[in-house]
């Protein structure tokens, strides 16, 4: 699929600029994207090594919570949970075990501990499955869960913030919690609906309804207070609990009789290769979204978007963002990529700047996990694992939109 749109962009942007030239005299079209593509690649690595200071730091400082057990006291905290709503499961089975441990290290933002928890537990629930060719209940709502990019802390997101200027990084931090809690919702309900799934459970009530009495103390409080007021509580709420996080994880360390700066430092060594890592995926993806928006072609489809907009008469300020919602169910590294360019296009601080980030961290890209996960243990018949997971993408990216306008418009 990634290659698809990659093809795409490079050959939409051909054709659109071959048409300007010819029909409509531009005879700058085709040096422009060829400025495009020069300069981007060149941004494409400064980005890429000016992230390394931070990556190294997060990265650093996740690694200390990792060694402190957080992920072993999540999923004592959430097993209750998905023993019941995957009732299949038999109790101490160790898929049980390996889907909590996965979901606690994406809620983290440990990618790179997720995901092979993630394949451990879609193997286990393998052996339980009577049809190994076709994705079992338990395989689905697990599937949907990652799709539906349940993320406490997405500092990735944070990160190429700090990197492009924003003033206040971690301004997003709030939207992002409300707009991911969405996404989880709107993908459980549909897989509840579908299995037909008791979400009336006295344990499963108390775990939502917990959680969303909290969401909705969080919407009531925001919801008092005049916008740039609710900016600055927002801005200072989310600083404190993520230097909270920090306190919490080096105390956790010294609990455990961890040596916290060892433990930093083995993170930290990651995030310089995570660095390195990105730069080729960057630069083609970037150099590709230049050259689409150089020829005009990203401007056509905008215009599009606008017009269909304003005969509904709705303001269309999210639609600079919204090449990245449409990025996101197909492709990580390309909504990053897109995400990148609105920012630097538009501006961090930017209100599609920010909306770009709210729907970058407010889900996960659904075919790649269905590829990955499902890809692991052959599965071919997914049944409703799509359909599930693009009802949590829509309602991640729509509420991704209206938190935008709420907190930023």
């Amino acid at each position: 699929m990634l290659n698809i749109i990659w093809i795409f962009f490079f050959v939409a942007a051909f054709f659109t600029a071959l048409f300007k030239l010819l029909f409509l005299g531009d005879q700058q079209v085709f040096a422009q994207i060829m400025t495009a593509m020069f300069s981007l690649s060149k941004s494409a690595f400064e980005i890429s090594i000016g992230l390394t200071g931070v990556l190294a730091l997060w990265l650093g400082i996740m690694r200390i919570g990792e060694r402190s057990g957080f992920i072993q006291l999540m999923t004592q905290g959430l097993t209750p949970l998905f023993s019941r709503l995957m009732p299949d499961i038999p109790k101490d089975h160790p898929a049980l075990g390996a889907i909590v441990m996965n979901i606690s290290a994406n809620a983290l933002g440990l990618d790179n501990a997720a995901t092979p928890m993630g394949i451990k537990a879609m193997k286990e629930l393998q052996t339980l499955n009577p049809r190994p060719d076709t994705a079992s209940n338990a395989q689905i709502l697990f599937l949907v869960i990652n799709t539906s990019g349940v993320t406490l802390f997405p500092v990735t997101i944070f990160t190429y913030r700090a990197q492009l200027g924003a003033v206040n990084p971690t301004d997003v931090f709030i939207p992002i919690l409300l707009a991911t809690y969405m996404s989880t919702l709107g993908g459980l309900l549909a897989v509840a609906f579908v299995q037909k799934i008791n979400l009336l459970d006295k344990v499963v009530m108390a775990y939502l309804g917990g959680l969303t009495l909290l969401v909705a103390g969080i919407i009531g409080y925001f919801s008092s207070l005049p916008q740039q007021q609710m900016l600055e509580q927002s801005a200072l709420m989310s600083n404190v609990i993520l230097y909270t996080l920090v306190v919490v994880f080096i105390l956790g360390a010294i609990h455990k009789g961890i040596n916290a700066y060892e433990a930093f430092i083995d993170g930290a060594k990651e995030g310089f290769q995570t660095a390195i890592t990105i730069i080729p995926y960057l630069v083609a993806m970037l150099v590709a979204i230049g050259v689409f928006r150089a020829s005009g072609a990203l401007d056509l489809l905008a215009d599009l978007a606008r017009y269909l907009t304003s005969l509904f008469m709705i303001d269309d300020r999210f639609i600079d963002a919204l090449p990245t919602a449409l990025m996101k169910p197909f492709s990580g590294s390309g909504a990053r990529a897109m995400m990148i360019d609105t920012m630097k296009t538009m501006g961090a601080d930017s209100f599609a700047g920010r909306l770009s980030s709210i729907v970058q961290g407010s889900t996960e890209t659904t075919f790649y996990v269905l590829a990955i996960y499902f890809g692991a243990v052959g599965i071919k018949n997914i049944r409703h694992a799509a359909a599930c997971g693009i009802i949590a993408d829509f309602a991640g990216i729509m509420a991704a939109i209206f938190v935008a306008y709420w907190f930023f418009g």
